[in-house]
């Protein structure tokens, strides 16, 4: 008499050996699905292995909504986040402060497309003024994102995709290289540098 095998657990859609996002952590591996008895009340959980971060997590099943855990991207919508980066930046004249915040949200919310803004309005060309250090975090931040789930969908290697994502960099329009688009970035910043500075004082 043969037995269900149980190894192909599935939960709620997902299964062993897929290849996952969660959105505070980017894209991770299912690697097992345990059952676990906490305090007398029985857990299903998913074992989730994020590789590059050295790192394991394991996650409710009944949690998996709540967390915002996902499938992997489309090709379609890796096709849009691609199309985005190639877009014209929008970057608001607000104080660095606030827009660091709103960019460490788009990052963390999981949302493709929202890293793919992230990238695009932090990305500087070589003719470019040189990126501050945390505009330089948040930007490699979202890039490796991006990144790790584009290298997932096309299982390719993550030095292909970031070549595919930096390459539709390239073709975005030319941001303020010379002239006044440079210059009104320029005295932003410096606007922004001050206002950070006189926070920091005031704090």
């Amino acid at each position: 008499m043969a037995t269900p095998a149980k190894k192909t657990a599935q939960r709620q859609g997902f299964k062993t050996n897929e290849y996952i996002v969660y959105p505070a952590h980017g894209v991770g591996q299912i690697t097992a699905i345990e059952d676990q008895e906490v305090a007398g009340i029985k857990l299903e959980l998913l074992v989730i292995n994020f590789e590059k971060d050295k790192m394991t997590l394991r996650v409710p099943v009944a949690k998996i909504a709540s967390v915002g855990m996902r499938k992997l991207a489309d090709a379609p919508t890796v096709k849009k986040a691609l199309e985005t980066v190639r877009g014209r930046a929008r970057v608001k004249r607000t104080m660095w402060s606030r827009r660091a915040q709103e960019y460490e949200a788009k990052i963390n919310s999981g949302d493709l497309i929202s890293i793919a803004e992230v990238v695009r309005d932090l990305y500087r060309s070589d003719t470019q003024p040189e990126q501050s250090y945390s505009e330089r975090q948040l930007y490699e931040a979202a890039l490796d994102r991006m990144a790790r789930e584009i290298q997932a969908v096309n299982r390719s290697s993550e030095t292909e995709a970031i070549r595919q994502i930096e390459q539709n960099l390239a073709k975005a329009p030319k941001r303020g290289a010379k002239g006044e688009d440079a210059a009104a970035d320029a005295s932003a910043d410096e606007e922004n540098d001050g206002d950070d500075v006189a926070q920091e004082e005031a704090a």
